[in-house]
Order: structure tokens, then sequence, then C-alpha cells
């Protein structure tokens, strides 16, 4: 088995990131990682950080702009052109953002973020194995 790393840069001040099924704490690792279908939409691309993913440093958690501010998220990332209808598509954003970030239901990433202390220097090494 292979372990695989991917380097992600989150806030230092991110709360860690919650057990499978606990409820969500704002950590952003899942979207830090990789979009959700929205995001897809929204970030143009499959993997990497979502583009709605928006840092809070008052209570210190990331947020979802498609929930947080759908108008806004549209002005960032539609071409001028679309801003006139932009309003109408909002609400509609706003509700399908909740159903795929999966508001209220638990985290449901199986990700677990390591500190790049606890990375393996040498990926070349291959692991010692005990009988």
């Amino acid at each position: 088995m292979t372990d695989s790393y991917r380097t992600i840069l989150i806030e230092p001040d991110a709360p860690p990131k919650p057990n499978w099924g606990a409820a969500c704490n704002g950590c952003g690792v899942c979207c830090l990682v990789e979009p959700c279908p929205v995001g897809v939409v929204l970030s143009r691309r499959h993997n990497g950080a979502c583009v709605a993913l928006q840092w809070d440093s008052v209570p210190q958690q990331y947020r979802c702009g498609a929930v947080a501010n759908p108008q806004a998220m549209l002005v960032r990332v539609w071409p001028a052109v679309w801003w006139p209808v932009r309003k109408g598509f909002a609400f509609l954003l706003g509700k399908m953002a909740l159903r795929w970030i999966a508001a209220g239901q638990g985290c449901d990433s199986s990700l677990e973020p390591v500190s790049p202390s606890e990375t393996i220097v040498n990926k070349n090494e291959s692991p010692t194995h005990h009988d």
C-alpha cells in the first residue's frame, strides 16, 4: 500500500478537522483539496481549492461563499455580461450549495491532515517490515 500526500495551505487559526460524521466546524480541509459539485462549476476544475471557499477571521472558520453570499460569488466567477441575471441565479445557487456541501449532515471527508513535520521526509525509502 502506498501513502499519498497532497500539500494544502490552511489558515493557521483554522479549527482541526473533525472526525468523520461529526458536525462541520469550518476547518476547510475538504474544500481545500477539491471542490464539491457546485464548486466544480464555480471553480471550473475538479482538483485543488474551491474558489468559493472563504476564510472568516472573526469566528476563525472557513465558509462557503456560495452559501454565505451567492450573489457576490456569481459576480466573482461569472463574466460581466451575465451580471444582470445574477440575482435570480443567486437564490438557486445558495440552495444548491447547501445541498452539495451536505450542510447539517456532518463531516463527510475521510482525509486525515498532517502537519509538515509529520510527513515522510524521504518518500523513496522503503518501510521496514517486522515479522
